[in-house]
């Protein structure tokens, strides 16, 4: 659930049984964490809160490399009129600013900067409530393992028929009951074969790739019936 946790260890609901226990005839299913979590209005919320707190550090960001921009063409304009030492110093200042600003911007924005904190803030409590109403879906249906479509494990195929989302917005209170019935989703439907009208059953049956359109002759046949 944005990457909630790792697949093998929050993904993956191990509800008390033994590895041989753990065998493909143990019922499975997944669920689309980030889906659920957009139906969240706590979610959506701290979104906002992360958005507004990005946007200001960004502009604030722009400010100073703003005034790093005006410092560098003072110093062209007045580059001619410097000692070597003011030139020097002058320079010094520019770089000690790039530098700050560099700094900053990585205080912020990088690996494990205050935006990334403040994430982890905000989300934590909605990734747990998440977690908590999936591991209550999952012993209700007892289901063995639980993965997260939404995670870092590859799905290269999934069946909606073990699509256990709807439950887990049941369980949160923000689905309805009647969404999830079962059979609901990923059940083959069967269409029923039109009935053969009478007198045709012998041009029913034709090979393969046959045209849909039928070439029968409908005047010809019952005259030759005739006594």
């Amino acid at each position: 659930m944005n990457k909630m946790v790792s697949w093998v260890v929050a993904v993956v609901l191990l509800l008390g049984v033994g590895a041989p226990q753990l065998a493909w005839a143990q019922k499975f299913g997944y669920v689309d964490s980030e889906f659920i979590m957009s139906k969240m209005p706590a979610y959506a919320q701290a979104q906002q809160e992360l958005n507004t707190l990005s946007t200001n550090w960004q502009k604030d960001i722009e400010a100073q490399k703003k005034d790093l921009d005006k410092m560098y063409r003072n110093y062209q304009a007045e580059e001619v009129v410097l000692t070597e030492p003011m030139k020097k110093k002058r320079q010094d200042e520019i770089l000690k600013k790039e530098q700050d600003i560099k700094a900053y911007q990585n205080k912020i924005f990088g690996f494990e900067g205050q935006l990334f904190k403040k994430r982890q803030e905000l989300t934590k409590p909605v990734q747990d409530q998440v977690f908590e109403a999936i591991e209550k879906v999952a012993k209700k249906k007892q289901l063995a393992i639980v993965f997260d479509k939404a995670g870092d494990l590859t799905m290269l195929y999934t069946n909606p028929t073990h699509d256990y989302t709807e439950f887990v917005l049941e369980e949160l209170g923000l689905a309805s009951p009647e969404r999830n019935q079962p059979g609901q989703k990923g059940t083959a439907r069967t269409v029923t074969t039109p009935q053969t009208p009478a007198g045709d059953a012998a041009e029913v049956e034709a090979e393969p790739g046959t045209p849909a359109r039928p070439t029968r002759q409908p005047v010809s046949r019952p005259a030759s019936r005739k006594k």
